[in-house]
This record gives C-alpha cells, structure tokens and sequence, in this order.
C-alpha cells in the first residue's frame, strides 16, 4: 500500500516528472510518425501496384505472345483466376496541342494499349478515370463550388471507360493526370485546368516505333486521338507517363495485328503474287491476371504457369497454324514485379526504426538522471521507511512503479500526439507550403511582449530570479518564432515530382505503434531501475544520522 502511496505522492506533488513524461511522450511519438510513415509508404506502395498491374503478370519478349485469346479462355477457365486482359506495353512519343502555332510540345510517354472492359475487371482502371460528375449527393457536397466536375454529365466517364469517343466513334486516348501540364492540382486533392487547356475534347497524335520478333527497327508510325479522359492513379511516375489507347489500334501501329504471310522464296505467279502461307495472329505483350477473392498470389502464379506450359506444349502439337508461343515468358506476382521499389523501402523502413529507436537510450539516460536525484534528495525519507520496516525490495518497487507509471503515461501521450500528427499530415505540410498568416506572427508577437512584461514584473518589482529567467527564455523564444513567420514564404516539402506518391500517408501503424509503446515502457523501468537499486541499499541507520 505505501509503495502506491508514495510513487502516486512523488508524480502529484513534483514538476520534474512532468519533464520526464514529456520526455518520453516525444520519443515516443517521433518513433511511431516516422515508422508510420514509411510504412503507410509501403503499404500504399504495395496497394497501388497490385490495383494497376493485378495480381499476376505474365510479360513477353519483342515478339509477343502469338493465339493470346486461346491462352486467356484457358486462363478464365481456372479456378484460381477470376479475369485475364491482354496488354501492349510500349514506348512513344505524344504530340500534345499546345502551346498555340504550329510548334508543339514533345512528351515521352509508355503507352499501354488494353482491352478496357476485361483490363477494368483486372485492375482498378474504372475507379481511376477522373473526369466524372459526382456520383451521389454526399460526393457533390464535398466537391468546392467551382470543380468542375460539377459541370459534367456521364458521357466523359462512358468515353473514358470504353476509350472512344462517343460524339464520333473515333478511338479515343486517355492520359495520365499529369502528362498534360494544363492540369493544377489544388489543396483538396481535385484538379483545375490551367493555361487554358482542358485536355478532354482535344487531340493528340502518338508516333511509336514497330519493332519486329528479329529486333529491326521499322519506320515510326503515328496516329492521332481524341483525349476522352484522364487518370489519377495517385502514384505520381505512372499519372505523369501513361496513356492508354484500345488494343486494336496499338497492334495495327506496332504491326503486332493479324497479317497475311507470303513464302518470300518461292517465285511469283503471273499477276506477281507471292504464295501466301496462311496469316500471322495478333500478338500482345503482357497478359495481366486477377486471382480469385481469398486466393493467394503465389497460388495463382502457379497456377499460370502451369496453364502456360500446357498451352506452349498444345501449340507444339500443332502444325497448321503459324506463330509459335515463346517457351518461356516471365510469370511474376505483383509484389515479385514490385520488387525493386518494395525491396529498398521494407529495408529503410527498418533501418529508420532501429536508428530513431537509438533515442529511447536518450530517454533512459534522463529519466535515470532524474530519479537518482530524486533518491538523493529523499535519502532521509527513505531511511524512515526502513527503519520501519520496509524492506529491500519494497524500496525497489516503488522507484520501478514510478518509472513504470512515467513510462505508461508518456508513452500514450506520445501515441496522442502520433495520432494527431499523422492524421493531420497533409493539412499540416499545405499548411507549411502557404506563407504565415498574419494572425499567426501577430499572436506570438503579442505573447512576446507580454512576455517581456511578465520578465521585468519577476525581476525588478519582485525580485525573483528564477521566473525572471524562465519569462526572459519564452520572450527569446516567442521572439524567434515571430521573425520565423513574417519570413515564412512557403515550403515544400512533399513534392510530388520527387517522390512517387503525390500525398502523404496519413494513417498510423497501430502494430509498431504497440511495439513503440512497450519500447518506452522498457527504456523508463530500465533507467528508473539503477537509481531504484541504490534506493534499496541505503542504510536505515546512516540514512536518519547524516540525512
């Protein structure tokens, strides 16, 4: 009873503890922000990949993979795989409409060419098409007054759904968010065109390069398209390189469609007509799959590479028809595809843990400094409880139950402020991206006069030193914090064009956040515990003759 009574007196009754509870509730929570934000990092990383390229991806060389449309009848056939879509993935060049005259912009961009309806039930695509009018109240009420969604009907999301341009039937392109620069992304997350293009209802001309199964090199060719839609997948390297165009049109530029075959060495009729030997199929070069709800990754990749097997060992059977299927394609998960980027960041994530957890022995060292005065100074009183009766380890336990209490109650402070930190993050750094306002740096100059005023009252009318100082270190302080923001101009920090999400993640991870508190615990019994030992072996008698 009297080890509670005391380690309750010793919290309550002194300011000092107070100092090394906000010692560890800092800790603790520059811990868990920086943890949680690199792993909300990986995790948006890992959710991005898998809702853009699927669960399983099955990627060609040059030469494609010939009788695609057999090989996904087999693959929906599967009990591991709920949908397949064949892609063409490959490099261009994106003539853009501006600026006006007849110079015009140059993009780069990686063209995939899809089915849109089979590539929407396999990826995320159908969520991802921006320009769309609200899609209920609640999502109309959210939107600022002058979006411009608002404005819209459901044509320009039917036109990006089905990649054509429903006025004229043309095929249609539709381009990452960011490949235009006539797209300004606001504080709200939503868009605003600029300069004065809105690219929907523009066109685009794409010239790429045909490549054949040998590796020449053919004449570049060129199509142009309506833009009949954008996309925002929120990974920032895919919305500022990507376009999409229908599957059809990317086979006839890339002469990887359905085309008669003629014998080149034998001799032409008399109307000077080669032999025709039968018609090459139509070729993709990726084949994205989608696994069944509750089915594993790596069950479906084994999956597909027993169907491809089966389907390259039919198609060997086989001599009536042209176009062999490569014996060997790449069949990977989306996190084995992934690897390269998820590899790095699991690794920093770690290393950022155990390098910001080095500061728990920070914590220790202060809270062992604070109590070891602490028994200095209640060396007396610890002599009384001795002598009457109090044992060794009763002394122990109150000094380990007063470090335990510090260490609980900072640790879930510093979960407190971890919580509302990261939740808060991305209005915390727009908030840092705008210059100061006004109201800001005339407060804090307010308060340091005020300041001031409270330090000349301490020193010269009362005559106290110590408050005096104290007041004289916040008008320092609040002094500094003013000159900081009348200066403050606007940072930023996040940009997007450098990292590869265009937000900050912004949830907490409540696993290493536990992990984080049970650290902070630890750390505080562990410097609590050497002053708590010298506690428990002060002697009764020399304690009351020289305390």
């Amino acid at each position: 009873m009297y080890a509670a009574l005391l380690s309750n007196r010793y919290l309550t009754s002194r300011v000092i503890p107070l100092i090394a509870v906000g010692a560890v509730a800092l800790c603790v929570a520059l811990v868990i922000i920086v943890v949680s934000v690199m792993s909300g990092f990986l995790d948006m990383l890992k959710a991005s990949g898998r809702t853009l390229i699927g669960d399983v991806i099955v990627s060609s060389g040059i030469g494609g993979i010939p009788h695609y449309d057999e090989w996904l009848a087999d693959l929906r056939a599967l009990p591991e795989v709920e949908e397949a879509t064949p892609v063409i993935d490959t490099l261009g060049l994106l003539r853009m409409p501006y600026p006006s005259g007849p110079s015009k912009e140059i993009a780069p961009v990686q063209v995939w060419a899809i089915e849109p309806a089979s590539f929407a039930r396999v990826t995320a695509y159908g969520e991802k098409v921006w320009w769309r009018p609200p899609a209920d109240d609640a999502a109309r009420e959210a939107m600022l007054p002058d979006d411009p969604r608002l404005r819209m009907d459901g044509s320009i999301l039917r036109d990006g759904l089905t990649l054509t341009q429903g006025a004229t039937g043309k095929p249609g392109i539709v381009m990452g968010m960011h490949v235009s620069v006539g797209n300004a992304r606001q504080s709200d997350g939503s868009y605003r065109p600029r300069f004065g293009w809105f690219m929907p209802g523009e066109e685009v001309t794409l010239t790429v390069v045909p490549v054949s199964e040998s590796g020449t090199i053919s004449e570049p060719r060129d199509a142009t398209f309506p833009i009949v839609n954008e996309v925002f997948s929120g990974v920032y390297d895919v919305d500022k390189s990507r376009v999409f165009i229908p599957l059809a049109q990317a086979q006839q530029l890339l002469r990887l469609d359905a085309a008669p075959l003629y014998d080149t060495t034998a001799e032409p009729d008399a109307e000077g007509n080669l032999p025709l030997l039968g018609t090459t199929p139509a070729r993709v070069t990726k084949v994205l799959i989608r696994a069944k709800p509750g089915v594993d990754a790596l069950a479906a990749r084994d999956a597909v590479e027993a169907s491809w097997d089966a389907f390259v060992a039919k198609a060997a059977r086989r001599s009536d028809r042209l176009g062999r299927p490569p014996e060997r394609v790449s069949i990977l998960t989306w996190e084995q595809q992934l690897r390269d980027l998820i590899g790095p960041v699991e690794k920093e994530r770690e290393m950022m843990r155990i390098l910001f957890s080095i500061i728990y022995i920070v914590c220790a060292g202060l809270i062992l400094s604070i109590f070891w005065s602490i028994v200095i100074e209640k060396t007396r009183d610890i002599g009384i409880l001795r002598s009457v009766g109090a044992s060794r380890l009763g002394i122990l336990w109150i000094f380990l139950r007063y470090g335990l209490a510090i260490g609980v109650v900072g640790s879930l402070a510093g979960v407190g402020i971890a919580w509302v930190v990261v939740d808060n993050i991305n209005l915390i750094h727009e908030a840092i991206g705008r210059d100061a306002p006004r109201a800001a740096w005339i407060t804090t100059c307010a308060l340091s006069v005020l300041s001031v005023v409270m330090a000349l009252r301490s020193l010269v009318w009362r005559g106290r030193l110590l408050p005096g100082l104290l007041w004289t270190i916040a008008t320092v302080t609040l002094g500094i914090i003013t000159l900081a923001l009348l200066g403050h101009r606007g940072t930023l920090i996040w940009d997007p064009s450098v990292y590869y999400f265009s937000r900050i993640p912004s949830q907490v991870d409540w696993f290493n956040a536990a992990i984080t508190v049970g650290g902070g615990i630890v750390f505080s019994v562990i410097g609590a515990a050497i002053p708590a030992a010298k506690a428990a072996d002060v002697d009764p008698v020399e304690a009351l003759r020289y305390g």
